[in-house]
C-alpha cells in the first residue's frame, strides 16, 4: 500500500510540475489509433450495437492488460523500480499541468484585450463557436471545461488509481477516450457508441459527485453563503446539466464564484441552449479562469490527502 501511495504522490508532482511535454509520446494518442482502426473496421451493419461493447471490452481491457504487465514487471525487479515506473504511468494519465496551461493560453490574451487571439485559444478547448464571443462569454467557457475536467482529467483517474493502481487509471483513460471518440448521440455513433458513453458515465459517477463536494468544502465562497446554502444551491443546480456527471462540476464551481454558468452556445451556427446553473451575483471576468484554476489545485490535493489517508487506515486495520 505505502509503495502505491508514494507512486500516486509522485505521479501527481510529475504532472503538475512537468505535464505532457508536445513532443513526447503519448499512451491517449496509441489507444485513439486503435480506436479509430476498430471503429472503422466494426461501426457498420445491424452489428453495430454488439461491435461498441466489443470495442469497449478489446480497449478496456488490453490498456488494464498492458499496464498491469508493465507494472508487474518494474515491481518484480524492485520496489524503487516499480514506485518509479508506476509513478511516471500515473502522471502521463493526469492532466493538471496540461489544464491549467490551455486555460491560462486563454486568460493571458484576454487580460491583455485582444480578442481574437483568446477566442482561438478557446477553440483549441470547447467545440462551441468562438467567434463573437465577449469576455463574459470567452471567460464561462474556459470555466465550464477547466470546472468538468478537473473530474475527467485530473480527480476520476486519479479514484482509480488509488482503487487499482496504474492499470486502473489507465482502464479509466481508455474508457474516457472511447467515450470522447464514438460516445455521440448522432445517426453515426448513436448504437455504436452507446457502450463507450454508458461505461464513462459508470466510472466518473462517484469521481465527479466527490469532487463537487470537495469544491465547495474546500474553496472559497463569493457569496459568504452557508455550507447549508451551498450545498442546497448544488443539489438544486446539478441535476439539470445534459450530462449525469459534468453538472456536479460546473454546479458547484458557479455556487463557489456566485456567477452563472449554462447558457446559449452555437454549434457549427446551430444554437443550443443549455440549462443555467449557479447565481449571476458576479459578472463572469477573466480573473474567474483564475480561481477555476485554483480550484482544480485545491482539489486535487484534498482528494489525494482524503484517498491517502483512507488507504492507510485501511491498510493499519
Amino acid at each position: 500500500m505505502i509503495p502505491h501511495l508514494i507512486a500516486i504522490a509522485l505521479g501527481l508532482a510529475i504532472d503538475r510540475i512537468v505535464g505532457d511535454p508536445p513532443d513526447w509520446p503519448h499512451p491517449v494518442r496509441w489507444i485513439g489509433t486503435a480506436i479509430r482502426k476498430l471503429t472503422k473496421r466494426w461501426n457498420h451493419g445491424p452489428n453495430a450495437f454488439r461491435n461498441g461493447f466489443l470495442l469497449l471490452t478489446t480497449i478496456a481491457v488490453s490498456s488494464f492488460l498492458i499496464v498491469y504487465a508493465i507494472a508487474f514487471l518494474a515491481y518484480s525487479l524492485n520496489v524503487f523500480a516499480g514506485i518509479a515506473v508506476e509513478a511516471l504511468l500515473i502522471a502521463s494519465g493526469l492532466a493538471q499541468r496540461s489544464l491549467k496551461d490551455a486555460a491560462m493560453d486563454v486568460y493571458n490574451p484576454l487580460t491583455n484585450k485582444n480578442m481574437v487571439l483568446a477566442r482561438e485559444k478557446l477553440s483549441w478547448i470547447v467545440g462551441r463557436d468562438t467567434d463573437g464571443l465577449n469576455e463574459s462569454e470567452i471567460t464561462r467557457g474556459v470555466v465550464e471545461t477547466v470546472s468538468e475536467n478537473t473530474s475527467d482529467g485530473v480527480t476520476a483517474p486519479l479514484f482509480w488509481a488509488f482503487l487499482l493502481g496504474a492499470p486502473g487509471l489507465w482502464l479509466y483513460k481508455a474508457v474516457n477516450t472511447l467515450d470522447s471518440m464514438v460516445g455521440y448521440r448522432n445517426e453515426e455513433y448513436e448504437k455504436f457508441g452507446f457502450a463507450s458513453a454508458k461505461a464513462d458515465d459508470v466510472l466518473n459517477f462517484i469521481p465527479s459527485r466527490l469532487t463537487g463536494m470537495l469544491i465547495l468544502l474546500m474553496t472559497e465562497n463569493k457569496r459568504s453563503l452557508t455550507m447549508r446554502q451551498r450545498f442546497s444551491e448544488w443539489l438544486q443546480d446539478a441535476p439539470k446539466h445534459p450530462s449525469p456527471n459534468s453538472g456536479w462540476l460546473e454546479a458547484a464551481t458557479a455556487v463557489q464564484l456566485g456567477v452563472e454558468l449554462g447558457g446559449l452556445n452555437r454549434y457549427k451556427g446551430i444554437e443550443s441552449d443549455r440549462a443555467r446553473m449557479g447565481r449571476p451575483i458576479h459578472r463572469l471576468e477573466a480573473h474567474h479562469i483564475k480561481d477555476a484554476v485554483s480550484h482544480m489545485q485545491t482539489v486535487t490535493i484534498g482528494f489525494f490527502i482524503l484517498f491517502a489517508l483512507g488507504g492507510i487506515l485501511l491498510g493499519v486495520a
